[in-house]
């Protein structure tokens, strides 16, 4: 009897074993789901025919620097461009809506900018604010790691870039095409700085070709000898710039270290940062990301001082997990910092990565930006070889929402080449990205943490306020959030910012059903005003 029941326990063990399994199995291929089937989860309203200006309402930028800005617009083509109160030095390409040229004079300068086609018009206001600080908003764009990996090629660069343009990202605020690790070749040219190897055979032309598309280009580097993809970094232990491990022959054809990966993963002795900057800024690079662990003031400082020595604003990216304690260094001399490891195509990982920032909100505002990790949605797989991403509908919902709460960089890791529909619904949703471009750069908190779900608050410059309903629970639940909970007064209208529309008015409570892992994404206005903050003049009160 004793043996029938122990076996009768194993037999039952192995069956749960068994659909434990199954069930893992089941919701890996679930959040594989084809792409063509996504198209039921799509909640995003296609983008009309007529106008419409869209990304970031405000723009940085340094006195007498290079000024590189395409007007993201919506619509049918062709359509004109026009801008009223260009600051001098600046023009605009009526056709393309380029804005180029510089501005040596400091100060806010408000522009009216206007694009038309055949079924009217659109008119929105744009400051430019010359000055001492940029990236106003978080940065919009492409990072070819968490797609391509190693693997990546000037081909596959050119590619993401052609497709920002043909899928109509680009009319959305999405801008910039950064190389991650990779391009790295040997030192060499007029500045002995690092060249490109050989599956980018013309970065100058890449260059020109990418700036020519309107968008932005990014490059990688790291003050080790030798960086995470065992490539040469800005550092060396040899003084010409030369790495004994290349001389010794343990690379391949294109100097990756194949032999004792990462031994010189450290600080060498001599600096090639200067070298390095003066070959960037003769390519023309709009943003780079240096790439160690741990960050410290020295190198961090050394970087941003020798971008600052010349007349190109380069958005300054740092990575990778920066210690909380030296948040104030990060905002004194960088744009973006990331926070966190890398980030994987799973529920666990986007969950961690995401809901683990907030500690960051005191350091977050125009000009420097928390990062947790890139977007995963799409297309990737670290290269050469792609799947579609391991997250569900609803956690990509969740993903792009929270993301924007915090003020994050939106940086797609996905291949840009075949964006399926749903994908693209994700990226062009413009009432979330203006929660994420919001000038007043101030990154979510949660207001409500329980029972397995959390709401998110975050103010905007027009008095609103954006809320994300998140559901980090298995199973669907209902939430109730009150005007109370959001520190609003009087009736508020209740905007769907997904499928951007008013759902409800109350001066009450707004309940919900939130699915697992998913999210509720709103915005409520008018938020208070400014009789209701701050009180009438209590002498000429009528």
């Amino acid at each position: 009897m004793n043996t029938n029941n122990q076996n009768f326990s194993k037999i039952i063990i192995l069956i749960f074993v068994g659909c434990l399994l199954c069930y893992q199995t089941l919701s890996a291929q679930q959040r594989r789901i084809d792409p063509d089937t996504l198209k039921k989860y799509i909640l995003t309203p296609p983008v009309k025919e007529t106008p419409r200006i869209n990304g970031a309402k405000v723009f940085g930028v340094r006195p007498g620097s290079v000024f590189i800005y395409t007007i993201p617009a919506t619509g049918i083509r062709p359509m004109t461009f026009s801008a009223t109160n260009l600051p001098k030095g600046l023009k605009l390409d009526a056709q393309t809506g380029k804005i180029t040229g510089s501005v040596k004079k400091a100060g806010t300068y408000k522009v009216t900018l206007k694009a038309a086609n055949a079924l009217g018009s659109y008119e929105r206001e744009f400051r430019i604010i010359v000055g001492d600080k940029i990236g106003l908003t978080p940065a919009m764009g492409w990072n070819s790691w968490n797609c391509w990996g190693n693997a990546i090629d000037q081909e596959k660069v050119l590619a993401a870039a052609k497709g920002m343009v043909e899928s109509g990202l680009i009319n959305h605020g999405w801008s910039y095409i950064n190389i991650d690790d990779g391009w790295q070749g040997l030192r060499g040219g007029k500045f002995n700085g690092i060249m490109p190897n050989k599956k980018f055979p013309d970065m100058k032309g890449l260059s020109d070709q990418v700036h020519g598309m309107g968008l932005r280009l990014g490059i990688y580097s790291g003050p080790w000898v030798e960086t995470y993809a065992n490539h040469i970094g800005s550092y060396s232990n040899n003084p010409d710039g030369t790495y004994d491990w290349v001389k010794e022959g343990l690379v391949n054809e294109n100097y990756r270290r194949t032999t004792g990966q990462g031994a010189n993963r450290h600080h060498g002795k001599y600096s090639f940062v200067k070298n390095d900057v003066k070959q960037w800024m003769e390519w023309g690079m709009d943003y780079l990301k240096y790439d160690w662990n741990p960050n410290d003031y020295y190198h961090v400082k050394e970087m941003h001082d020798a971008l600052r020595e010349h007349k190109r604003d380069v958005l300054y990216s740092m990575s990778n997990s920066g210690p909380y304690g030296d948040a104030m260094m990060f905002v004194q001399f960088a744009n973006i910092w990331r926070t966190t490891g890398d980030i994987r195509d799973n529920w666990g990982s986007v969950e961690r990565l995401g809901f683990s920032q907030t500690k960051w909100a005191p350091f977050v505002g125009p000009g420097h930006f928390a990062d947790p990790d890139m977007l995963v949605v799409g297309y990737v797989g670290w290269g050469p070889n792609l799947r579609f991403t391991g997250l569900t509908p609803d956690e990509q919902y969740t993903h792009i929402s929270l993301w924007s709460l915090l003020c994050s960089p939106l940086l797609l890791g996905c291949d840009l080449s075949r964006l399926d529909e749903f994908t693209l619904s994700l990226l062009t949703n413009d009432e979330v990205i203006e929660v994420n471009q919001d000038p007043l750069g101030k990154m979510a908190m949660p207001i409500i943490d329980r029972d397995g779900y959390v709401v998110y608050q975050k103010p905007l410059e027009d008095g609103s306020v954006a809320v994300g309903i998140f559901n980090r629970n298995h199973v669907e639940i209902e939430v109730t959030v009150t005007i109370q909970n959001l520190a609003l007064r009087g009736k508020q209208t209740i905007r769907d910012l997904w499928r951007q529309q008013d759902i409800a008015e109350t001066d009450g409570e707004f309940k919900t059903k939130v699915k697992p892992h998913g999210v509720v994404f709103v915005k409520v206005y008018p938020g208070n005003t400014r009789e209701q903050s701050f009180g009438r003049d209590p002498i000429n009160r009528t």
